[in-house]
């Protein structure tokens, strides 16, 4: 059992890309920490599937089959909720190509989910917070990607970029209102968006991503899980407006 301060008994908690990898196990984990989650993802499969592994240990999950980047379905889903206490917005995907090869339509694409359906995660949310005068918290789901460059990522980092800002700028807004926001900036982390290679290719992969942390390994959902339960509860009732960098110490900014 969790201690004290990060227990959500009684809690209600809202996760996007709750179908598989970061969402996955940080639905899971808060529902073990007491808290009824509403798992949201376009995988209907795979939301199933989280919402089942809740279940079975004892928990409460209901499940949203929706496309973050759709508002309206986002903003039906949140009103089920009797309260909201906390919003996990993991909801993500990747894309890579060199700048000079970016389309509009790859830029769109990846802006929509990364950053708009974090947006209007992180709207509803505030929304529904401030009429039912919950002190909740929002956790933002950002990158590594935010503090490096790599070839490739323009669309991925520059939408992750976008979500610190957001992030910041939300905490400032919804601070008088008690309501606490920060980001998530995992490192590289074993999911089925960061296996995109076959076979060796992706050992080489991986291989390479633990030796560049001093810690000598690649990241695992779980890890990230407990840097969301970290910021959803109040373990971390002081802190707002920051960016949580589980990252295997890859980098280190000031």
């Amino acid at each position: 059992m969790p201690v004290t301060a990060y227990d959500l008994t009684g809690r209600t908690a809202f996760v996007t890309g709750a179908a598989s990898g970061i969402g996955r196990a940080s639905a899971v984990l808060l529902a073990e920490a007491g808290a009824t989650v509403h798992c949201a993802d376009r995988d209907t499969q795979g939301l199933d599937e989280t919402a089942a592994l809740i279940k079975d240990t004892g928990g409460t999950a209901h499940s949203h089959p929706l496309d973050v980047t759709d508002r309206a379905q986002l903003k039906e889903a949140v009103a089920t909720c009797e309260r909201l206490d906390v919003m996990a917005a993991v909801a993500g995907i990747m894309h890579s190509s060199p700048v000079l090869e970016t389309r509009d339509e790859d830029l769109d694409r990846v802006l929509g989910v990364n950053f708009k359906g974090v947006l209007y995660a992180c709207q509803e949310a505030a929304l529904a917070m401030i009429a039912s005068g919950t002190r909740g918290s929002i956790v933002t789901m950002a990158s590594g990607a935010v503090d490096t460059g790599g070839p490739g990522l323009l669309c991925y980092g520059a939408a992750k970029a976008a979500v610190v800002q957001l992030t910041k700028t939300l905490a400032t807004e919804m601070g008088p209102h008690g309501i606490r926001v920060n980001a998530v900036a995992p490192g590289w982390i074993r999911t089925p968006m960061t296996d995109r290679h076959d076979g060796e290719a992706q050992a080489r992969t991986e291989g390479f991503m633990a030796r560049m942390s001093p810690l000598g390994r690649v990241g695992e959902p779980e890890d990230i899980a407990h840097a969301v339960l970290h910021l959803a509860s109040e373990a971390s009732s002081f802190t707002t407006g920051q960016i949580l960098r589980p990252n295997g110490g890859v980098a280190m900014p000031w």
